[in-house]
């Protein structure tokens, strides 16, 4: 079946938020593994989540999950092909500045 507009739905989530000299990340994991493809879109619910250095938080919270249209997804594919290119300016040489 072909999506022509964006569904939604809410769903339990875990997030694990982690501020210490090794890791300065945030990770949101859906109930129920639920998959999230290009141009999907989660939210988050709750009020912020505030660590001090050295420290790791987990809280539980509701996240609302919207799912792409057919045509989002497959223009999100597309143009995540130029964005990708950004990678590729990169060069590395054996040049020292002074």
């Amino acid at each position: 079946m072909i999506a022509l507009r964006r569904t939604s739905f809410d769903t339990p989530c875990r997030v694990e938020v982690e501020l210490s000299d090794e890791y300065c990340r945030a990770n949101v994991v859906l109930a129920d593994d639920y998959e999230i493809g290009p141009g999907d879109r989660v939210r988050v619910h709750g009020a912020p989540i505030s660590v001090g250095f050295g420290e790791r938080r987990v809280v539980e919270r509701i996240a609302t999950v919207e799912r792409a249209s057919t045509m989002e997804r497959l223009w999100t594919k597309f143009a995540g092909h130029f964005e990708m290119t950004e990678l590729y300016e990169v060069s590395f040489s054996d040049r020292t500045t002074v």
